[in-house]
């Protein structure tokens, strides 16, 4: 609907058929819709002098299911019908006219259909009742092979134009309506439902595939890593039992191979509900998996991944999982329609799923190791929206679908913004665009034109490389059909959506293969290398032994050995440090939300004097409640958010962090201090072998002292979103529908002090909800969850450090007392042994250099 094609002239139109005094902002899409069809069903029941009580209960039914009871929508709509009769404006076809004028193509079409629904109330069509939608037809420009189909369907034919049928069909797709409302796409759904369904037309080529040749080649590099653990673990094996190496060292590349045999690309598809999520996730699959609808579909998270047989899984959030059957994930992989369609907030709050697992051995993106989430929408509901942030904390690449016909909503723009935000958030960076955001037009089919579609493409591309960029990189926005792709895939053949598809999923393949997968490689690379060398040091460190190089003595001996009772301690000084910080940083975080809460109301009561709404408080007082707790919604994010990040983190939490990390410091560098000791005196190279432990800690930290990626900011965040219990939105939501839905009466003349009246409303039964669902006595608990997980990776990572440095002094011991206990001619087969040992293990270094530059070539 082209609203910018609503005038002065249709502005007094309605007033006087209301008699209200409205203005133009009050003349919304489903306004404007609801006074054509008004108009046009009134028509047809007039047309023939008579109306039956059957007409007048058909036409109360068909408008009512456009608003609800005491709504000032339903208001509205008798002021329409009662204006529209007493000034006879269905005969009037240019005022007809005026009103119709925004209306689009499909929008006229659906208009018509229901006057051809009206006319076939008794199971047929009176002829004047006919002529009269034909000459509205015309007018409105509606072809007459598309009225021979809706009458078709309303009179049970069957005989229709093959054509003309798929165009009526193409028409009314109800993904054309989401502008209006989720009732029109739910009207045009049951229009379908009547007439004739398109003819399908028979598979007689092989499905059309959709390749992944940089995954593949990823996923053979990584295989190869595997092998490389693999030959690296059976050296170190054959040394340990040899008390050449030390223990830590098999744990070492165990823990390497494992994460390399565990790797997989996490791919999230996210955004509002019916951008066709699905039916994007089935075509990048190439079969029919996920359940499709125009109503909001996805109820719950569901993962698609790779496995050796096809399986689903159910994982409920209490823990337990079962194994479902299709049908079983048909059900519960989809929001009930009432649900969906009335938007009622209880059921999908109840729901006990996390997640739902989908193993499948054929499809060729999963089993070129890409596990695809797809995600609720991001709008339907607050918990989904919390889960779906929760998701990205892991996620390689995200891929934001929205409408080309009506792309980047003002919504859509906030949520990118959010995606934006969480990404960085993940990565510790702050208002830097993202290379790993996809922004998708799907639908672009109903674009018809090339014009509008370089403006679809402008449109997207200048928002989100404009002045504050969302995305880094090239080929970050793509326009799509999914299912006109979806289909060319399963009928075999070849058009442009697909060829449009393909460029699409290049580009994915080589962001996850070039940009995400060369770093995984390299930092793979990195870990074996540093096991590799260690391994090297050790070999050098027994042949210097053996050479007579390296002696102990008893007094040195004596040192070892308290050393690593030192270390010990040092290991438990740590431990206590930080369990006495964290129960600090409990005791002032808990201080700090108490003050946090008693100033929220006021915060956020001002915040609201900036609420805006592009819907009128009279004609759409549903949509602005629905508006104003999205802010209400937004604003209390924004305000956990900051006191997350700038109280939790910066003050409160980066203070102990640092003073635990200087203590780990601090003994680490008395260990190192240690080593370094005895290297002098006795020519080992301990303290260099430390290093490389030490360094170990640094891929998964920025450091000792440091806050970035360290501190695990991004699971910070998703634990905040779950103990702050923002799930009471949905009850708010609920309670807010009951609570103030056509409560404010038709003030027609006090715009402002009506919307003033629902913001009230809105801040009062959510903060009555905000408290009622926090829980006080379980805060203390969850803040130790969420801030435990902090230190406990800190203290974890320095006593690894600590037991490698434990392992390296034994492990010298034991290479003495197996040198002291040899032959001289044991020794030179030790010599031989290690020297062959040693060859093996270059010869694995010179292939990881040769992986490493095979991948790293675009």
């Amino acid at each position: 609907m082209d609203t910018s094609l609503v005038n002065s002239q249709s502005v007094e139109l309605l007033s006087q058929i209301t008699e209200q005094k409205l203005t133009q902002k009050d003349l919304t899409p489903p306004v404007i819709f609801l006074a054509n069809l008004v108009t046009v069903l009134l028509g047809v029941i007039f047309v023939d002098g008579t109306v039956a009580e059957s007409e007048k209960q058909r036409l109360l039914t068909t408008l009512y299911r456009f608003s609800i009871p005491e709504s000032d929508v339903r208001k509205l709509t008798h002021l329409m019908i009662k204006g529209v009769k007493e000034n006879q404006v269905y005969k009037q076809i240019n005022n007809l006219l005026t009103l119709a004028a925004p209306l689009s193509e499909s929008e006229k079409l659906l208009l018509i259909s229901f006057g051809y629904e009206m006319s076939a109330t008794d199971g047929e069509i009176d002829s004047r009742e006919k002529k009269y939608l034909e000459i509205v037809a015309k007018h409105l420009g509606i072809q007459p092979q598309h009225l021979a189909v809706l009458e078709a369907g309303f009179t049970h034919q069957d005989n229709v134009e093959p054509i003309a049928l798929n165009e009526v069909h193409f028409l009314l797709n109800p993904t054309r309506f989401q502008e209006l409302d989720i009732i029109f796409v739910k009207a045009a759904s049951d229009v379908l439902a009547v007439i004739p369904a398109k003819s399908e037309i028979k598979v007689t080529k092989q499905h059309s595939n959709i390749s992944y040749g940089e995954l593949a080649k990823f996923q053979e590099n990584r295989k190869k890593l595997e092998t490389c653990c693999d030959q690296i673990y059976q050296i170190v094996k054959d040394c340990n039992e040899r008390s050449f190496l030390p223990y830590s060292l098999m744990e070492d590349i165990e823990k390497v191979s494992k994460k390399i045999k565990l790797q997989r690309f996490r791919l999230a598809v996210v955004g509002e509900f019916s951008k066709g999520k699905s039916t994007l996730l089935n075509a990048l699959l190439g079969e029919e998996i996920q359940p499709v609808r125009e109503i909001p579909c996805s109820g719950a998270v569901t993962v698609l991944k790779y496995g050796t047989q096809k399986r689903i899984i159910c994982r409920y959030q209490n823990g337990t999982e079962e194994e479902i059957s299709f049908e079983e994930y048909q059900i519960k992989a989809t929001i009930s329609e009432n649900a969906a369609i009335d938007c009622l907030s209880d059921e999908l709050a109840d729901s006990q799923i996390d997640e739902i697992v989908f193993e499948h051995p054929d499809l060729e993106l999963c089993s070129s190791g890409v596990e695809i989430v797809d995600s609720p929408g991001l709008n339907e509901h607050p918990d989904r929206t919390k889960i779906t942030q929760k998701l990205l904390k892991d996620t390689d690449a995200v891929i934001f679908l929205t409408n080309a016909s009506c792309s980047l909503t003002q919504v859509e723009r906030d949520l990118l913004h959010d995606l934006k935000n969480q990404l960085n958030l993940n990565y510790g960076r702050e208002n830097e665009p993202v290379n790993n955001l996809f922004v998708v037009g799907n639908f672009i089919d109903l674009v018809r034109s090339d014009k509008g579609r370089e403006q679809v493409r402008q449109r997207i591309e200048r928002f989100v490389n404009g002045q504050n960029p969302i995305v880094a990189g090239e080929n970050r926005v793509h326009l799509i059909s999914a299912q006109a792709t979806l289909e060319a895939i399963l009928q075999g053949d070849e058009n442009e959506y697909l060829k449009s598809f393909q460029n699409f999923t290049q580009s994915i393949d080589k962001f996850l293969t070039f940009d995400s997968g060369k770093l995984k490689i390299k930092h793979f690379i990195t870990q074996i290398n540093r096991v590799v060398q260690k391994s090297l040091d050790g070999f050098y460190q027994f042949e210097d032994i053996l050479k007579g190089k390296i002696q102990i003595s008893e007094a040195e001996k004596q040192k070892i050995l308290e050393n690593i009772g030192e270390a010990s301690g040092r290991d438990v000084k740590i431990k206590n440090l930080a369990e006495i910080q964290q129960k600090e940083v409990i005791k002032q975080a808990t201080d700090s939300w108490t003050k946090w809460c008693e100033e929220l109301k006021e915060n956020i009561t001002q915040q609201s004097k900036h609420w805006d709404s592009l819907h009128s408080p009279v004609f759409s007082q549903d949509k602005l409640i629905k508006d104003y707790i999205t802010k209400f919604t937004l604003t209390i994010s924004q305000e956990l958010d900051i006191w997350g990040n700038k109280q939790l983190k910066d003050v409160i939490l980066l203070n102990k962090i640092k003073d635990l990390d200087a203590e780990i410091a601090y003994e680490l560098n008395a260990i190192q201090s240690e080593f370094q000791s005895i290297d002098m005196h006795i020519q080992t190279n301990l303290s260099q072998q430390l290093k490389l432990s030490i360094n170990g800690i640094n891929d998964d930290f920025t450091g000792f002292g440091g806050i970035g990626g360290g501190l695990g900011i991004g699971a910070l965040a998703a634990g905040l979103m779950v103990f702050t219990g923002l799930g009471f939105i949905a009850i708010v939501v609920a309670s807010l529908a009951a609570a103030i839905a056509g409560s404010f009466g038709f003030g027609m003349l006090d715009f402002d002090g009506l919307k003033d009246k629902i913001k009230g409303k809105v801040i009062e039964i959510g903060f009555q909800k905000f408290n009622e669902s926090m829980d006080k006595n379980k805060l203390p608990v969850q803040l130790d969850e969420i801030v435990g997980s902090v230190f406990n990776s800190r203290v974890e990572s320095a006593s690894r450090v600590i037991a490698e440095a434990i392992a390296l002094y034994e492990n010298l011991l034991e290479q003495q007392e197996k040198a002291h206990n040899e032959t001289l001619e044991q020794r030179e087969a030790e010599k031989m042994w290690i020297y062959q040992k040693r060859e093996e293990l270059e010869q694995v270094q010179n292939g990881l250099e040769i992986i490493l530059s095979k991948c790293t070539i675009v």
